[in-house]
């Protein structure tokens, strides 16, 4: 099995877990937020697709899907589109909010599938190119690429716990 495929296996258990997981819910309860500092199932898939999103268009020299296929308007949030929403504070979490969950599994499926897109045509050998100097060590494009999917999976499983806290289950 190539790299790459493990990497997508791994990615559609995320995927397969969040959806459950969204499922499993009211909009309204995976818009809350069961503590300050335990995120919404929105906010985790959000910006578990946002991540991917963004991490793979820079791989590949194109602009986020985000911005380029209108998932920024379609979303519409109370938050400027180049938040950086890996540090967001509560408050800016508690602003990533739906009226409609397939919304959510849309850009889910979109960012899983651009991502997908990219590992199926990506040639093995270019892993260890560097792409980024700003960090000691530097970082590979397999770095990169191990980060977001370890991401997604965490954060899936996130989800996962706070749906318990949320709805008991």
């Amino acid at each position: 099995m190539k790299v790459t495929q493990f990497s997508m296996d791994t990615l559609k258990r995320a995927q397969e877990r969040f959806e459950e997981t969204l499922g499993q819910m009211k909009v309204d309860e995976a818009n809350t937020m069961p503590a300050p500092l335990i995120k919404s199932v929105t906010w985790l898939i959000w910006h578990t697709a946002r991540e991917l999103d963004y991490q793979i268009s820079e791989l590949n020299n194109t602009k986020p899907l985000w911005l380029d296929s209108g998932w920024s308007t379609k979303f519409a949030l109370d938050l400027p589109d180049d938040t950086q929403d890996w540090c967001h504070t509560p408050e800016q979490a508690a602003k990533v909010i739906v009226k409609d969950k397939e919304l959510l599994r849309d850009y889910l499926t979109a960012s899983v599938d651009f991502t997908n897109t990219y590992l199926e045509t990506l040639d093995e050998a270019s892993l260890s190119d560097v792409v980024d100097t700003n960090w000691t060590p530097v970082v590979t494009r397999q770095d990169r690429l191990v980060s977001a999917i370890d991401d997604a999976v965490m954060h899936s499983g996130q989800a996962v716990y706070t749906r318990r806290l949320v709805i008991g289950k």
